[in-house]
């Protein structure tokens, strides 16, 4: 349980955490907001030598609050959360006494991705250094954050704290959104993703970190853990938050973590006595709950937000395309790769094969599709071993521990056959399901201990 001086500190940070949201309504306090963050981060990772691995937690907090940065115009340039989250791993790894373990699969990883640039092939009017840094900043920050992570030992009180450090900023994004979203009742919906109700800016990406809060006040709700203090309190942010995940109307994030809270609910169902009992009480009490708030959101959406996820248009009939044209862009990848088996088209040259073939001009949505089209049977390669790495550890672990891994393994995969890279999340988060959970002195650990006996 929480120490009193900890539950203190948290509800100070989240309280302080929901006026800043509304202090980001404020033309420029975001922009001074997140160079602060950065030049903080690395000064205090440097003085402390990573030694209560701060890099992580201000990777963390970065992660959480790259979205709203976006969203309120508070970045110098596009990319600097993705390289600020770099920055702060690679400084971590080099400033830190600890021993760590190199991961020859992972440095494996980067070098292959390293490969596309040579035959990279794109129109002479178009920057080479800009169609780089878009599309391998994701993938190359996945790669330090498995290296800086892989069997890295993160007892459960540092994992639950890493995680509140994430929410933080998220916590800001809902306070932003309750204020800069006119009343519901005045906006007009329709069965298309809303960008109304998502701030003004994309919902893809507002409605996936919407769903990483969802994933965190559960987790601190499951090991009773307090965020503001009062349960009651944490349950209304939590409730709150699928509320404004569902109003997107972009139902990706919200598919991916339920889908990680699921896996997250059966591992730690399983890891505890009376396994059926726990996972039929679970799946019956967030049935209700989904169940009730879908009512009252599909009476403020005028039963729209019904026919979002049913796949029909505003007037009922079914949608020929699920994927709202994310399918064709999978497709002319696949036929990009089938051109180009060996090494692909080269990195940053799908959106101009897509041009070519669709006349559209179009980035990829997937991730998986790009490295088959871009980097051919070595993007093969690579997702094997991402794959395969992250599998095989997470089967070594207890349940308990899979619980986490599974849920963070889901995350990154399935954030990126929707949102492909775009934000740095899902490189961050792949790195989390390769590191070792301890329980030590904890009735988790006992009971992990007792099963696995």
């Amino acid at each position: 349980m929480l120490t009193q001086k900890t539950s203190s500190s948290n509800l100070v940070l989240a309280i302080a955490h929901l006026l800043l949201g509304v202090l980001f309504l404020i033309g420029g306090i975001s922009k001074i907001y997140s160079t602060l963050v950065l030049f903080f981060g690395i000064l205090f990772i440097i003085k402390t030598k990573n030694k209560h691995n701060e890099a992580m937690m201000w990777a963390a907090y970065m992660v959480g609050a790259e979205v709203l940065f976006r969203m309120t115009k508070g970045l110098f340039f596009y990319e600097l959360p993705k390289y600020s989250v770099l920055l702060f791993l690679f400084t971590g790894l080099i400033v830190e006494k600890r021993k760590h373990p190199v991961p020859v699969s992972y440095i494996l990883y980067t070098l292959l991705l390293l490969i596309g640039i040579a035959f990279l092939d794109i129109p002479f009017n178009e920057s080479i250094r800009r169609a780089i840094a878009f599309n391998l900043s994701g993938p190359v920050l996945l790669g330090v954050s498995a290296i800086y992570f892989y069997k890295r030992k993160l007892s459960l009180d540092t994992l639950l704290k890493m995680l509140f450090m994430m929410v933080l900023p998220i916590i800001s994004m809902l306070s932003l959104l309750f204020f800069k979203t006119r009343d519901i009742s005045e906006i007009r919906f329709s069965s298309n993703a809303n960008f109304a109700t998502s701030g003004g800016y994309g919902p893809n990406q507002v409605a996936t970190i919407l769903g990483v809060g969802i994933f965190i006040f559960l987790i601190h709700l499951f090991f009773k853990k307090r965020i503001f203090s009062l349960f009651l309190v944490d349950v209304f942010f939590f409730v709150y938050l699928i509320y404004r995940g569902l109003i997107t109307f972009s139902r990706g994030g919200m598919f991916t973590a339920l889908l990680a809270i699921g896996a997250f609910v059966f591992y730690f169902s399983i890891a505890h006595k009376n396994k059926m009992e726990n996972l039929l009480k679970y799946v019956l009490l967030t049935g209700i709950m989904l169940l009730t708030l879908g009512i009252y959101t599909s009476y403020k959406t005028e039963g729209m937000i019904i026919n979002r996820y049913t796949n029909k248009n505003s007037v009922g009939i079914e949608k020929k395309d699920f994927s709202t044209g994310r399918i064709k862009i999978f497709v002319t990848e696949v036929d990009a790769f089938f051109e180009n088996p060996f090494f692909g088209i080269g990195v940053g040259g799908s959106k101009f094969y897509r041009q070519e073939k669709l006349n559209r001009m179009a980035a990829s949505h997937n991730e998986v599709s790009r490295l088959l089209s871009e980097h051919g049977m070595l993007g093969v390669l690579i997702l094997i071993l991402l794959l395969g790495v992250s599998i095989t550890h997470i089967l070594s672990q207890p349940y308990l521990a899979r619980a986490f891994l599974s849920a963070f393994l889901l995350f990154w995969f399935l954030t990126i056959n929707h949102s492909a890279m775009r934000i740095a999340f899902p490189g961050f988060i792949y790195g989390l399901s390769v590191v070792i959970i301890t329980f030590n002195n904890s009735e988790e650990e006992f009971e992990v201990q007792k099963l696995e006996s």
